[in-house]
Parts: C-alpha cells; sequence; structure tokens
C-alpha cells in the first residue's frame, strides 16, 4: 500500500514538474514563440504524460497546462480573462482537447495491458499444459513400471531365479531414478520462478563431485562418460548443490538426446577467478534456429524423441545465474553439441595439500 502511495506521488510529481519546465522554457522564449505554438508545445506535453502515467496524473496536467497557457501566455497575461472571442474559443478546444488525450491514451494503454495479460495468460496456459502432458507421461511411465515389476515379483517370486528377480529390481532403481528426477525438476523450477534462490556457499573438491556423479549416472544407461581432470585442481567456493545439479542435468541431457554407446566428455578448468565446465557430447546437434531457445522453459527441440519435461537446461541456466555465472551451447564441427558453464569462485589448495 504505501509503495502505490509512493508510485502516485511519483507520477503527479513528475507530471506537474514536466508542465512547469516546459512552461518555463516557453516563458523564457515568449518573444520568438506565439501563444498559439505555445499552446500545441504544452499539448504535445499533456499526450506524452498521458502516454505515460495513470488517469490522474494526467487530467491533473492538463488542467495545469490549461490554466498556465491561459495566465501567461494569452492576452491579457496575468490574468485568466480572455478579451478575444477567438481565443477563448481556442482555449475551449485546448482544455477539451487535453483532457481528450488524456482519457483516450489511458483507455489506449489499458487495452494493450489487457491484451498483453491475455496473451500473456494464454501463453502461461500453453506452457504448463505441455508441461502436464510431458508429466504425465514421464511420471505415468515409471510409476507404471515399478507397480506392474513389483505385481510381478509378488505372483511370480518363487518360480524367479536370482537373475530374474535382479532384472526386475533394476527396472524399478532406474524407473525410481527417472521418478525422482522429474519430482526434482519440478521443485527446482518452482524454487527458480519463486525468487528465493539463495546461494550457500562452500569449498568443494570438484573432482570428488564428478566422481560421483558419473557412478551414479553409469549404473543405469550404455553411455560412456569421460572425465578428464586438470591437473592441480584446487578447492572450489560454490553452492555445491546447484553445481552438482548443473552437472547432472547436462549429463543427462546428453545421455537422453544421443543414441547408446555415445560418448560424452567432461572437463573442469581452473580459468582466471573461475570454474570452467565444459560437456559435450558426439550426437546430432540440433539447428541453429532451435539453439537460442535450448535454454527456455518447456522447450522441445523439433523432431526430438519424447520423453523429458523440457525443464532440465531451464534449470541449468537458472543455478548457473544465481551463481553469477554464464552458460552457453554451441554446435561442435564434427557434430554435437558443446556446453560451457562459466562461474566464478574462489579457489584453495590447503586442504588438497593436507590431504596428500
Amino acid at each position: 500500500m504505501n509503495l502505490r502511495l509512493i508510485h502516485d506521488k511519483k507520477q503527479y510529481g513528475i507530471g506537474i514538474l514536466s508542465i512547469l519546465f516546459v512552461s518555463l522554457i516557453c516563458y523564457i522564449l515568449r518573444d520568438s514563440l506565439n501563444y498559439r505554438i505555445v499552446a500545441l508545445i504544452l499539448l504535445l506535453t499533456v499526450s506524452i504524460i498521458a502516454m505515460v502515467y495513470d488517469i490522474l496524473p494526467v487530467l491533473l496536467s492538463a488542467f495545469l497546462s490549461a490554466f498556465i497557457w491561459n495566465y501567461f501566455f494569452i492576452p491579457p497575461i496575468f490574468t485568466i480573462d480572455i478579451s478575444n472571442t477567438e481565443d477563448v474559443v481556442m482555449f475551449l478546444s485546448y482544455f477539451f482537447v487535453a483532457l481528450l488525450y488524456a482519457v483516450l491514451n489511458f483507455k489506449i494503454r489499458q487495452t494493450e495491458k489487457k491484451a498483453r495479460e491475455k496473451e500473456e495468460k494464454e501463453k502461461t496456459i500453453k506452457l504448463y499444459n505441455t508441461l502436464f502432458n510431458s508429466l504425465s507421461h514421464e511420471l505415468k511411465t515409471p510409476i507404471a513400471t515399478i507397480i506392474g515389476t513389483i505385481d510381478t515379483l509378488k505372483a511370480y517370486n518363487d518360480k524367479l531365479n536370482k537373475e530374474q528377480q535382479f532384472d526386475l529390481l533394476n527396472d524399478i532403481d532406474l524407473a525410481s531414478i527417472r521418478l525422482n528426477k522429474q519430482v526434482e525438476n519440478i521443485l527446482n523450477m518452482s524454487r527458480l520462478e519463486s525468487g528465493t534462490l539463495s546461494p550457500k556457499l562452500d569449498w568443494c573438491d570438484i573432482d570428488e563431485l564428478i566422481n560421483s556423479l558419473i557412478q551414479k549416472i553409469e549404473i543405469s544407461n550404455q553411455h560412456k562418460i569421460v572425465y578428464s581432470p586438470s591437473e592441480n585442481l584446487p578447492l572450489f567456493k560454490l553452492d555445491v548443490g546447484f553445481t552438482e545439479q548443473i552437472i547432472f542435468n547436462l549429463l543427462y541431457n546428453g545421455i537422453q538426446y544421443t543414441s547408446t554407446k555415445s560418448v560424452i566428455e567432461l572437463k573442469i578448468v581452473h580459468e582466471m577467478d573461475n570454474c570452467c565446465i565444459e560437456i559435450e557430447d558426439d550426437g546430432p546437434g540440433i539447428s541453429e534456429e532451435d539453439l537460442p531457445f535450448i535454454f527456455d522453459k518447456f522447450f522441445r527441440i523439433t523432431n526430438s524423441r519424447s520423453g523429458g519435461s523440457g525443464l532440465g537446461l531451464s534449470i541449468v541456466k537458472g543455478f548457473t545465474e544465481a551463481q553469477n555465472g554464464t552458460v552457453t551451447v554451441e554446435n561442435k564441427p564434427t557434430g554435437g553439441l558443446r556446453f560451457k558453464i562459466i562461474i566464478p569462485a574462489k579457489t584453495s589448495y590447503l586442504n588438497k595439500l593436507k590431504n596428500e
């Protein structure tokens, strides 16, 4: 309520000051300006104010401009009397046009605002329909797998050998990982949209973090992840959770959109005061038309395989920018995508030296 009041006062103040400033300039140049020309200049000023501010500040500016024009410019000056009938008609016309400008501009801006809100609402509904349609598949599939596999284990447990039981349990494990990832993406996107992200910086051994992620991911895929750690890599001070999610989503994206047996390469480099993460694959890449939109929420590449909610890369971008970092993507000349994340981070070698 207080912010609204301050906003209103600011509009009134700027409107009044604008009229007074233009009037002062016109008064200084009154010997060179005909008072009819002054009317056009003031009318233009009211029109500009009407394009920006609410109706009441604009109406006040219109009243003020009419009074100033009458008092300081229409003969006889320094009086509100108008001796000439033609000037009376002109003054009334000015007053009417100024008010009309104020009302019409306000109505136009109201209509434009409603049109924008309607367009944004339709766009939001479309986006969330896309999300819900995608999630209905993404969530239903692993849930159905888990339920069906458990039913099989219950019904035929005595008839299954250990290898068959292991395969069924592995199916449950994969479905659980997929289900957990979708839930995490929804929760992470909710945090990003709420604007409540606050990085918690801590010292991180990035080698240890990546090796742990690779072990977790390679259990459930047939791709090859190649990690080439740099020598003498320091500890980085960054948000461990955000960074882990960034790397995980990029690796998972590479696995999801490349064929089996594909190779995904991961490199970490210490450049200046930055932690630089580079991930590339040998997949088909994407079209140059789609490339600028790859980090947009719910965006799906044209003719891409089914699956995925379109949230993974937008979360990468959000978590990177939350740490004041940047993320870029490009098509490799040899095929595939190359992602590069640069996160500003303090470094330290102390703990590593102690461990050695």
